[in-house]
């Protein structure tokens, strides 16, 4: 008599005849480690994009700036203009958009980047003037199939020629404050801010302005907070930088028309608000 031949492929019975499995007690482990594991894991990852962000941000930053600077050797020093309001929408200024929640076509229209002063000087490159983690759009925006909206950064009102405003020589803002009008009126290029990311329910013209002296201090012009709850900002010295905000004060909705503007800030509240305001002029003499 032959040998039964061995069945490799088999499953081999149980005492019982049945095949081995997974208990539900051991399924609902695994599924608590694997919950565990994600509860570690997701939020380094979110970190770890939003850093990654950051670095992409500050690059656009650096050419930002260096297009800036680039502006000013070829205007014998004198920095770009930079108007607020109706004044701005005008190729003669660093941008002539105007951001909003509306689907006016300035939100969208590269052409008022490239065509504007600083366009040259990147290269006619948008893409730098919006920082990667800004998708920030209203209910109508996202009807008419928007991705994004076209610009994330502002520049300090403290720097370049702001029209009317600035005529007399100082900016009607902030009167007891210095306003630089050349490169080399910036005694310390290293501490003044020249650009950097503004919260989407306050940008709009390219201009960031808070008042320094006023009967109460308060945000009119928020910083953005995409990077783990900091911002980048270029310099004028061609550097960029982050920096991370430590008021909650400073942390507003980014939901279209839901962020409360002005703040207004308790003496208790003025971190981020005095840190910015020292980076954006000096008092006059």
């Amino acid at each position: 008599m032959k040998p039964a031949a061995e069945n490799f492929g088999a499953s081999v019975p149980t005492s019982r005849g049945t095949t081995p499995a997974f208990t539900l007690i051991e399924l609902l482990v695994v599924i608590a480690i694997i919950g565990i594991l994600a509860a570690l894991i997701l939020p380094a990852l979110a970190r770890s994009k939003a850093e990654a962000q950051g670095a992409f941000c500050s690059n656009n930053l650096k050419q930002l700036s260096l297009g800036w600077m680039m502006y000013a050797d070829d205007a014998r020093g004198y920095l770009a203009y930079n108007m607020a309001g109706d004044a701005a929408e005008t190729n003669l200024n660093w941008v002539a958009d105007r951001m909003d929640w509306s689907t006016n076509s300035d939100n969208t229209n590269l052409f008022e980047l490239t065509g504007a002063a600083l366009g040259p000087y990147v290269n006619g490159s948008t893409v730098i003037y919006r920082c990667p983690a800004d998708h920030n759009l209203s209910a109508k925006q996202q009807g008419l199939g928007w991705s994004w909206r076209a610009r994330s950064y502002s520049m300090n009102a403290s720097i370049g020629n702001a029209g009317a405003i600035t005529v007399s020589g100082v900016n009607t803002n902030n009167p007891a404050y210095v306003q630089f009008f050349k490169s080399t009126s910036i005694p310390k290029p290293s501490r003044i801010f020249v650009f950097i990311e503004e919260h989407p329910a306050t940008i709009s013209d390219g201009y960031f302005i808070n008042r320094l002296v006023y009967h109460s201090q308060e945000w009119t012009r928020l910083p953005a907070s995409y990077h783990n709850e900091g911002a980048e900002l270029s310099f004028a010295d061609g550097h960029a930088e982050y920096h991370r905000w430590q008021s909650a004060s400073t942390f507003q909705t980014t939901v279209p028309n839901a962020a409360q503007i002005p703040v207004v800030l308790s003496y208790y509240d003025l971190a981020d608000f005095n840190w910015l305001a020292n980076r954006m002029t000096f008092e006059s003499e």
